[in-house]
């Protein structure tokens, strides 16, 4: 290993960094508090020996498993009931952005006597929170996208119109997060492919968003430095560990710099990933190029940023484009959603729910339904 990729940082939280860390469990949970607490993750993880080791570390732990791709409210009520009929005072959100997403609204709902749809990212529902119900979170990704182990935010779907929802509140921060590249090494390439280009969109959104966040764009920047250099690596060899630490680092920096905003192409993912159950990365991967078309006039300073962090000859918008055309294709990226059995039949709801996500708030270009339908059928065709 030729440089370090360890260490102890408190921002945005508390984050033990390196490989190996997982063996801070146990002591991540004392420090909160936690005597029994409740493990939340996803089916497809629940069995594998990571999993298992986990438990064994933390006695008294339970395990809680039942977590879609593409969460649902019955899936954090679930989680509420399991915690509260084992006597739980604590969560560990250990996987994928589903599983941290799922476990963190566990930990809010368990002490609420509203529904969880109450909570809703809308004007300041947040403040309807009753804050001393929240249990103490310490998140464990397993993948190196979504960045939800330092989000302040849910994104559940709705178990009747399959709508997704983001869930908000300040302290929904995990107070510790434990980052191990090794608990990502198994990925396969198609997954960190897709969670990979996810976290790109991220710091790309987040630094088109209007406002003056200094801070937030000097992160974005730096995590889509990382990202360019090291998912082609991850991708290629699962094993390189320092490829596999510089994608875990960008996730989690993705993730803080989009406090600042996201835009179109989150829209309408959340759209399409509840309606039609597809990976929310692979989303977003496929979308960007059309949703960059979109904001073209509005994000000529940022393009310039990110031309220079990727040594492009050329600052100018199409060389950025068609940089992320060929990022995408040398990861085996779809170009069109129809590669993914979507199709047009449902384009105006598309739009409609796109239009109204709170990320849709964060675009550059003001966006309505009638536009977000029509960057779906581009990227239903290939159309840029």
């Amino acid at each position: 290993m030729s440089k370090v990729i360890s260490g102890n940082w408190n921002y945005p939280t508390s984050v033990t960094f390196g490989p190996g860390a997982i063996q801070t469990l146990p002591d991540a949970c004392r420090q909160l508090g936690m005597t029994c607490p409740l493990l939340v993750t996803d089916a497809g993880l629940k069995d594998l020996p990571m999993i298992g080791a986990a438990l064994d570390s933390v006695p008294g732990a339970g395990l809680y498993a039942d977590v879609k791709g593409n969460p649902v409210g019955a899936n954090v009520n679930g989680g509420v009931q399991a915690y509260l009929q084992g006597g739980h005072d604590g969560v560990i959100a250990f996987g994928g952005g589903s599983a941290l997403d799922v476990g963190k609204a566990v930990a809010l709902m368990v002490g609420q006597d509203r529904p969880l749809w109450d909570f809703e990212d809308v004007g300041d529902n947040w403040t309807r929170v009753k804050t001393e119900g929240l249990a103490p979170v310490v998140a464990v990704p397993t993948t190196a996208g979504t960045g939800s182990e330092v989000g302040r935010a849910s994104v559940i779907a709705t178990d009747d119109r399959h709508e997704k929802k983001i869930i908000f509140h300040p302290r929904m921060m995990p107070e510790r997060v434990i980052g191990d590249p090794d608990l990502t090494v198994g990925l396969p390439p198609h997954i960190t492919a897709a969670t990979g280009v996810d976290a790109f969109v991220h710091g790309f959104e987040a630094l088109c968003a209007p406002g003056y966040h200094p801070m937030a764009d000097g992160i974005a920047v730096e995590a889509m430095r990382l990202i360019a250099d090291a998912l082609p690596r991850a991708f290629r060899d699962g094993t390189d560990i320092e490829a596999r630490a510089d994608m875990l680092a960008a996730a989690s920096m993705g993730a803080t710099a989009f406090q600042k905003g996201l835009g179109g192409a989150h829209a309408l993912a959340h759209a399409i990933g509840g309606m039609y159950d597809l990976h929310h990365g692979l989303a977003n991967a496929v979308l960007l190029p059309y949703v960059m078309v979109a904001n073209r006039d509005a994000i000529g300073d940022a393009v310039e940023r990110v031309a220079r962090v990727l040594a492009l000859p050329d600052p100018g918008f199409d060389a950025v484009l068609d940089w992320v055309l060929a990022f995408r294709e040398q990861l085996a990226i779809p170009h069109t959603l129809g590669e993914l059995d979507l199709n047009a039949d449902e384009a105006a709801t598309v739009g409609q729910r796109a239009a109204r996500d709170p990320s849709a708030g964060g675009n550059p270009v003001a966006l309505d339904a009638q536009d977000y339908g029509a960057i779906y059928h581009r990227a239903l065709t290939g159309s840029i």
